[in-house]
Formats: structure tokens, C-alpha cells, sequence
């Protein structure tokens, strides 16, 4: 008898970890940091590297693994991918290989009696939230990437500071929207990120845009910067919708942005602004399908 769980051990794991070492020394990090990043030991990868471990050459020549291994490489070589979505991942490619697919297969290889049963093996959701929330994390990130590595980006922090959030696919509260704990401030003309994205931090970016999405308009992402007039005709000049809403209005917001954009011709990616009043400072939102798009639209236009 043999289970399908030890095929992943004995076959999976060291052909993944052995791309995996291989493609991470190829983006130039050392031994220890791709020791770091797989949480194996050094001398497990130079066994890697030195070709000591052997991989499944089925497993290795798939095209959907090397797609992994090389998004996964990018995103922990970089930054843009934590260890534990790069975890998520992986841990999702096993469960669809298991599922009738090509684990599934060397199972029945192994024991062929399997394949007399016709037994289906459905395990894990590919959908499933963990999932989705460090994808939103790691995209977030990207665009905060963006914003700190552009000329002049401190000087449209608002005084009560900038964030970049992105929300889940089926957002409701707060708590399905991640931002920047703290938000971004200007210290000393540098555009600074106090922490890692996190969910459920944002009151205000993350009221903007889930009042937005409430009133039926596609957006997954937003960012808060401060308010001029030139740029708002800068956003226009480059084709972006921009649209007005009333500042004064704040304790009502919903059913103020939804007043400002049911009768909008809005682009995929626009500007929703408050010109502000006693007590509110001035503010734009650029608002978008993700973290991503939207620092890129303020980077392009600025």
C-alpha cells in the first residue's frame, strides 16, 4: 500500500525544492538566503545545487511547475511574495496534481490498483482564502514598490498621510481590505512604509473604496493623495475620468460617492476628489482594479 502523501514527499518536494534552489541561485542570492527563503539548510542546498538530490524528471518537465517555480522564484527573489503564499502556492499545485492529474497518475503507477477503483482524490480548495489574502498582500506590495521608487511621489502624501489598499474579490468591511499599518508618510522628502500589508488597517482608503464598490463600480484598489488642481487636469489630460464629491458630507460618505458616480462615464481606472472645507483637507482617491494599476496610473500621469 502505498499513500499518495508519500509520493509528494519522496518525489514532489525534493524535484520542487531542487528547481526552486536552482532558479533563486540564478537570481543571484546567496546560499544562505535561498536556504532562508525554502527553510532547508544550507548544506541541503549546495546537495541541490551539486545535483546530489534526485528530482522526478515527470514532475520537473511540466510545464504548470516551471510556470510555478518561476513565479515563485520572482516573487521571494524580490520581495513581492512571502513565504508563506510562496507556501500556498505550492501547497495548491500539489492538491490539483493529486486531483485525478499527474500526481495522480504516478500514483496509479505505483499501485495500479488505483486505477481499477477509479478513485477521484478532491482535497484542497485552489480558491481557498489564504490563498487569496496573500495574493492581495503580495500585489499590494507591488504597487507600494512602485510609489516609493518614483521621483517625487512624498510630495502628494496628504497631510494626514497616504494608503495603498486593494480589497478581496467579495469585500464588504474593512476587514477585507488590506493597506499599510500607519500609512505612508513623507519623512524628509522619502516616502516612507512604516510595515507590511496587513488587512483591516485602513479606515478611511478603505472606506473610499468599499463605498465605491457598493454603489456597482468594479474596483479593487485605491490610493489617497493629496489635492491639486493642476493634477486633476493632468488626470484628465491623459484620459482618466475625475469626479467631484461633496466634503462636507463626510459622516454620510456611501451615499456621497454613490451621488458623485451613478451618473459618471467612469474609466477603469479614475479619480474621485473633495476640494475640502472646515476641518477636511483636500484629497484625492485614484481607484482602480488593483494596487499595481493604481501606482502605475500615479506614476505615469505625475
Amino acid at each position: 500500500m502505498k499513500f499518495i502523501e508519500e509520493l509528494v514527499v519522496e518525489e514532489f518536494l525534493p524535484t520542487i525544492r531542487s528547481l526552486l534552489a536552482e532558479a533563486l541561485r540564478d537570481r543571484g542570492l546567496t546560499q544562505r538566503e535561498v536556504a532562508d527563503a525554502l527553510g532547508i539548510s544550507q548544506s541541503a542546498v549546495s546537495k541541490y545545487a551539486h545535483s546530489e538530490v534526485a528530482h522526478n524528471e515527470t514532475i520537473a518537465a511540466d510545464d504548470r511547475v516551471v510556470e510555478l517555480v518561476e513565479r515563485v522564484a520572482d516573487g521571494l527573489a524580490s520581495g513581492d511574495m512571502s513565504r508563506v503564499q510562496a507556501l500556498v502556492d505550492i501547497e495548491v499545485m500539489i492538491r490539483r496534481l493529486e486531483d485525478g492529474d499527474l500526481l495522480a497518475d504516478l500514483h496509479e503507477d505505483a499501485m495500479p490498483e488505483l486505477a481499477e477503483a477509479d478513485i477521484d482524490f478532491s482535497v484542497h480548495d485552489p480558491d481557498s482564502r489564504i490563498r487569496q489574502t496573500e495574493q492581495v498582500r503580495s500585489s499590494v506590495r507591488r504597487g507600494l514598490r512602485t510609489l516609493t521608487s518614483m521621483s517625487g511621489f512624498a510630495t502628494l502624501i496628504p497631510n494626514v498621510g497616504s494608503n495603498l489598499v486593494e480589497c478581496m474579490p467579495e469585500a464588504e468591511t474593512v476587514d477585507d481590505v488590506a493597506g499599510v499599518p500607519g500609512r505612508i508618510f513623507d519623512i524628509k522628502g522619502r516616502a516612507t512604509v512604516p510595515a507590511e500589508p496587513e488587512f483591516g488597517v485602513s479606515e478611511h482608503a478603505a472606506s473610499v473604496l468599499l463605498a465605491t464598490r457598493d454603489h456597482g463600480v468594479d474596483v479593487r484598489a485605491g490610493l489617497n493623495i493629496a489635492y491639486d488642481e493642476d493634477l486633476i487636469a493632468d488626470f484628465e489630460a491623459a484620459g482618466y475620468s475625475t469626479v467631484e464629491f461633496d466634503s462636507e458630507a463626510s459622516e454620510e460618505l456611501a451615499a456621497t460617492i454613490g451621488d458623485a458616480v451613478v451618473d459618471a462615464d467612469l474609466t477603469e481606472t479614475f479619480v474621485l476628489y473633495q476640494t475640502g472645507g472646515f476641518g477636511i483637507e483636500a484629497i484625492s482617491y485614484v481607484l482602480g482594479p488593483d494596487a499595481p494599476t493604481v501606482a502605475g496610473v500615479v506614476r505615469d500621469v505625475v
